[in-house]
């Protein structure tokens, strides 16, 4: 697929078929961004065996996260299971209430809207599930599944939904004819390609995927993913996309946000976080990927210890009971998540103040720095 024309402005041009939102679309990167979230958290209250008793302790999912999304673009949201990547996309759509923070959808705070105002700001916003067997009703069928949420919303005549179904389901390559069999009668891979038309009933401007391959076959995958890229070009969708796969993200991605711990440690543009990683999490993630190359020659890096418990995590850097290169200041204070390089944030006291960090490079311990920097790239 070749990529959509550049103009000099630094707007991408996008050609469009669909009627509606999709005529004339042209996404420009030098707006505002389309999805802006601040400090967002969500704690949720431990359990205790006494039923009149509030809870002292709280798991912390999400603890201050803050990105950005522009039109057109697509953010990678990675890290490990655990780390809050699908609760922070419950807490965008509102499916979760949010302990604290901000989250602002072309410029409205979605926290301030009441049901009503949040029921249609959901229509600029949809989701992917990660499970294509369980995120279909197996007693719908394949037409009823898609125009489910053009009936919620009172769109169109029940003729004009059948037809608004049939293109979609050519947009996403699969036949009219199917429209009246059900989801057990389909693959994994067309039955998240159904899912993906229902995504678009509505035509979202933002599309959140929970791992939306993560469950198929790779040949089913490059194909799904195929088909999310083409849709982006031709429609100017906006993407979050969770994953755990990095080889999957570094295909998909325009940005890439790893999240450790219910945090985001570093954030950049595809390009700088894959050859030039700062933080020590993402060069140890880095280091697992494999290289299709007999003759590249990649050191990995292997965290000890396991992730800390979310209802109790490190004081200071959240990273380093596992972190090479960890020095006092770490265990004593959080890093602040800051902008190193224009584009590129990371939250690390030694690779996060440039020059300074590296000329105080006699407090780091013995043993890691150099092995962590050869281990990103």
């Amino acid at each position: 697929m070749s990529d959509p024309a550049i103009s000099a402005t630094g707007t991408k041009k996008v050609t469009c078929r669909e009627k509606g939102r999709f005529e004339s679309d042209t996404v420009d990167y030098t707006a505002s961004p389309l999805l802006d979230v601040r400090e967002l958290k969500k704690h949720f209250p431990v359990r205790t065996k006494d039923l009149f008793r509030p809870a002292r302790d709280f798991v912390r999912a999400v603890d201050g996260v803050s990105f950005f999304i522009n039109p057109g673009e697509t953010l990678a949201l990675v890290g490990e299971s655990g780390s809050g990547k699908s609760t922070t996309a419950r807490l965008i759509l509102r499916l979760l209430e949010p302990t604290a923070g901000e989250i602002l959808f072309e410029g409205r705070s979605l926290g301030r809207l009441g049901p009503e105002m949040m029921r249609q700001a959901r229509k600029q916003m949809q989701m992917i599930f990660q499970d294509p067997y369980a995120s279909l009703n197996p007693r719908l069928t394949v037409e009823e599944i898609i125009a489910e949420p053009l009936q919620i919303f009172h769109v169109g005549s029940p003729v004009e939904r059948s037809r608004k179904v049939s293109r979609l389901l050519d947009i996403v390559g699969l036949a009219s004819r199917h429209a009246k069999r059900y989801p057990h009668e389909f693959s994994g891979g067309q039955r998240q390609r159904i899912g993906i038309a229902r995504a678009l009933a509505l035509n979202p401007k933002l599309i959140i995927g929970d791992e939306p391959v993560s469950a198929l076959d790779v040949s089913i995958q490059a194909q799904v993913l195929n088909l999310l890229k083409d849709l982006q070009e031709e429609f100017g969708l906006t993407y979050l996309f969770i994953a755990h796969d990095l080889s999957v993200v570094e295909f998909v991605s325009d940005r890439v946000a790893v999240m450790y711990l219910g945090i985001i440690v570093e954030m950049a543009d595809k390009e700088t976080l894959f050859r030039h990683p700062l933080h020590p999490y993402t060069q140890a993630l880095l280091s697992a990927v494999p290289v299709p190359d007999p003759d590249c020659r990649r050191e990995r890096i292997i965290l000890p210890g396991d992730i800390p418990s979310p209802v109790n995590p490190p004081a200071g850097c959240r990273f380093h009971p596992r972190c090479q290169v960890c020095r006092e200041v770490c265990r004593r204070e959080a890093p602040v998540f800051r902008e190193v390089k224009p584009g590129h944030y990371v939250a690390c006291h030694i690779r996060g103040q440039g020059s300074e960090a590296r000329g105080r490079k006699e407090e780091v311990g013995d043993g890691g720095q150099e092995t962590v920097d050869g281990g990103g790239t």
